[in-house]
């Protein structure tokens, strides 16, 4: 399967480079599979599309600060950071720019003093190294915080007025490099007009990392290999999940984020349940869903595993022509872009 079978032309204007001024001010596509219908409401309408005993799916994790700006020590080079997984005793596989300033030995400055990374090794990735941190405190995500910024994606220019835009109302869980950003239309009060419907929310988790946004290389699909991201299921989640499933309700998942994660459960064990650990699932067309059957995601870039995998759980044509209509209607693109909804 050729990789420029889910390519798609895209206006750059069309690039949302900041958030709606309130959560759910976003427009909303729904697209029925069935069908091959597609509708354009707003965000608030999912309550239409939610009923009572259907489990609403979130990814709580919680955006890490973990972009990081200090100097070289010795030239005073400015160097940027992005921390992405903890490897354990303070090393972090991580982004670096410009990474041909980055030898094995080289020490990087960040604050005045706060933390200083010693680069160790150069990992498979683009830019890849490992790091590691040296820091007087007991408390690193709180030396994050006050040293770090949002890792926004590189298409969106400008730091954010208030990086909790870039954070879902109910994350929870530090350790992704990325927002699950399908989750972010959601305000607390729209969870709470769901609950009252009897829409049962359940939480899972997925730390995002390189391995959703790094772009495919390999001219076929089959040939692309996905980065590790680790994920973590309760046993108060799983239960409500499976017992869903048996009662014929359905599974809406928020996000590609809480499908990869249900699905790389049900692929190891055949069912729902209680794990933690690490996917590199990719799923493109060809893929047969266990869990998820109802989707919420956000309009993703062309030749992304992103649009793949929508494009396994509708098709690729109903997908392609979706994008089409949403082009043409000027819906707003990629992280603090407008929702789809698939049925």
């Amino acid at each position: 399967m050729d990789v420029s079978m889910f390519d798609y032309p895209l206006p750059e204007d069309l690039i949302a480079q900041e958030p709606t001024e309130e959560r759910s001010a976003s427009r909303l596509m729904v697209v029925d599979r069935e069908t091959e219908k597609i509708q354009h409401r707003r965000f608030p309408d999912i309550l239409d599309y939610l009923g009572a005993g259907d489990v609403l799916v979130l990814n709580d994790t919680r955006v890490r600060p973990a972009r990081l700006i200090g100097t070289k020590e010795g030239t005073g080079a400015r160097i940027e950071l992005l921390l992405l997984n903890p490897l354990g005793e303070d090393r972090w596989e991580s982004l670096v720019k410009p990474a041909k300033r980055i030898r094995e030995g080289t020490i990087v400055h960040f604050g005045e003093g706060d933390l200083t990374a010693v680069a160790e090794e150069k990992t498979e990735a683009a830019g890849g190294r490992v790091f590691r941190l040296h820091y007087n405190t007991s408390d690193l995500e709180r030396l994050l915080d006050k040293l770090g910024e949002m890792p926004l994606p590189p298409y969106i220019r400008k730091q954010l007025d208030e990086p909790e835009r870039y954070q879902t109302v109910y994350s929870r869980e530090v350790g992704s490099a990325a927002a699950p950003t399908a989750g972010l239309h959601f305000t607390r009060e729209l969870l709470e007009q769901a609950k009252e419907k009897g829409v049962e929310i359940v939480p899972i988790t997925l730390h995002v990392g390189l391995g959703t946004f790094r772009p495919v290389t390999a001219e076929n699909v089959e040939e692309h290999q996905m980065h590790a991201e680790f994920y973590e299921v309760s046993e108060v989640s799983a239960t409500a999940i499976q017992k869903a499933k048996e009662r014929g309700n359905r599974v809406v998942a928020v996000g590609t984020t809480s499908v990869r994660t249900l699905e790389s459960v049900a692929r190891e064990h055949g069912e729902v349940r209680a794990t933690r650990g690490w996917t590199d699932i990719f799923i493109y067309p060809g893929f047969p869903f266990r869990v998820v059957d109802t989707l919420l995601t956000n309009f993703h870039l062309p030749k992304s595993t992103l649009l793949m995998l929508v494009s396994a759980f509708a098709s690729r044509e109903l997908m392609l022509e979706a994008y089409r209509t949403a082009v043409s209607e000027r819906y707003r693109f990629f992280s603090f872009g407008d929702a789809m909804l698939i049925l």
